[in-house]
C-alpha cells in the first residue's frame, strides 16, 4: 500500500515527461563535452571577429540563430537541471490539462524564444554602453524563463487560491519571485546570466496569454480581463503610476483588435457578452479551479477503516 501523498509524486503528462528528458540529456551533454555550450547556447559574441561584427554591422549570434531555440532546453548546472525538472513536472500537471498539449508545447516554445530573443539585444545593448566584454561572452541558457512563464499561467488560471505551505495566493507568484530575483542579484556575480532571463521569461509569458493566446470557445485571442492587467503584478498603491504607461502599451498591441472585437459584438458597453472580458476571465478561473480540485481528489488517499481492510489492502499489494 502506498504511503500517503505518494501520488503526489506520480500521474505526471507525457509531454511533461518528454521535457524534462530533454533537460536531463542536454545537461548531460553539456557536461560530458563541454565544447557543446558553444553551439548551444546563447552567446552574443563567440570570438573577436564577432565583437568586430557587432562593433561594425550590429550582428551577433545570426550566424548560431538557432540558440535563442537551443539555449532554453538545457541546464548548466546540476542545481538547475534538478530546479527546473522538477519544476516542470508539477506546473506542468496543473496547466496542460486546462490548456491542452498542443498550446502548452506552444507556450512553451514561443516563451523561450522571444525570451532568449529578448536577452539578446539586452545583452547586446549592455555592451554598448557600458563597453564590457562579459555581456557579449557570457553564455545565457537554461530553462527558467519559460518556467517563469508559467507563473504567470498559474496566476491567470488561478488568482485568488492559496499556495500549499506558504499559504500564499497564486496571483502574487510570479511578482514575490521577480523581487526575490532582484534582490538576490544585489549579492551574486552572476546575476546578469539569469536575471534578463526570469524578467523577460514573466513579461513574454502574460503577453503570450494576454494576448496570442487562442480561445477555442470564443474564437478570440488573449485574456484583457482586468483582472489579468499588467498592473496587476504591482501593489495597489504602485497601479495608479503604472496603469497609464501600461495602457500605452496596450492601445499599441490590442487596440486594433478590441476594435474588431467589438465590431463584431463581442463586448458592449453594458454588461459583458458570453465570450467578453470578465465572463471569459471568470469561466478560465472556474476550469483552472476544478482541474485543480479534480487534480487533488484523485491523488487523496483514503485510509482504511478497519485492521481487516489494512490486512486486505497488505495481501492485494503482495
Amino acid at each position: 500500500m502506498s504511503s500517503p501523498g505518494a501520488s503526489m509524486f506520480t500521474n505526471f503528462t507525457k509531454l511533461c515527461k518528454g521535457l524534462a528528458l530533454v533537460l536531463v540529456v542536454g545537461h548531460a551533454l553539456v557536461h560530458f563535452v563541454p565544447a557543446t555550450v558553444t553551439y548551444l547556447a546563447l552567446i552574443p559574441a563567440r570570438s573577436n571577429q564577432m565583437r568586430n561584427c557587432i562593433n561594425n554591422l550590429g550582428c551577433g549570434t545570426i550566424p548560431f540563430g538557432w540558440n535563442l531555440i537551443t539555449s532554453g532546453y538545457f541546464e548548466l548546472s546540476v542545481y538547475g537541471v534538478v530546479f527546473s525538472t522538477v519544476s516542470l513536472l508539477f506546473m506542468g500537471k496543473f496547466l496542460e490539462p486546462v490548456w491542452g498539449s498542443k498550446e502548452f508545447l506552444k507556450f512553451i516554445f514561443v516563451v523561450n524564444f522571444l525570451t532568449y530573443l529578448c536577452v539578446f539585444v539586452t545583452a547586446i545593448a549592455l555592451y554598448y554602453i557600458t563597453r564590457l566584454e562579459i555581456y557579449l561572452y557570457m553564455p545565457f541558457a537554461g530553462f527558467h524563463g519559460v518556467l517563469a512563464g508559467l507563473l504567470v499561467g498559474i496566476k491567470q488560471i488561478i488568482p485568488d487560491q492559496e499556495v500549499l505551505l506558504v499559504k500564499i495566493k497564486a496571483k502574487w507568484l510570479p511578482s514575490i519571485m521577480l523581487v526575490l530575483s532582484v534582490a538576490s542579484s544585489f549579492f551574486t556575480l552572476n546575476s546578469a546570466a539569469y536575471l534578463p532571463t526570469l524578467i523577460f521569461g514573466t513579461y513574454m509569458g502574460w503577453l503570450y496569454l494576454r494576448y496570442l493566446q487562442r480561445r477555442p470557445e470564443t474564437k478570440l485571442r488573449g485574456d484583457p480581463s482586468d483582472d489579468f492587467a499588467f498592473s496587476t503584478f504591482f501593489p495597489e498603491f504602485l497601479r495608479p503610476v503604472i496603469e497609464p504607461i501600461a495602457s500605452i502599451f496596450h492601445r499599441m498591441l490590442c487596440g486594433r483588435s478590441n476594435a474588431t472585437s467589438e465590431d463584431h459584438g463581442y463586448t458592449t458597453s453594458g454588461a459583458p457578452l458570453p465570450g467578453s472580458d470578465s465572463a471569459e476571465a471568470s469561466r478560465r478561473r472556474e476550469r483552472g479551479a476544478r482541474a485543480l480540485e479534480e487534480r487533488l481528489a484523485t491523488e487523496r488517499l483514503v485510509p482504511p477503516k478497519n485492521k481487516d481492510e489494512l490486512q486486505s489492502d497488505a495481501l492485494d499489494s503482495v
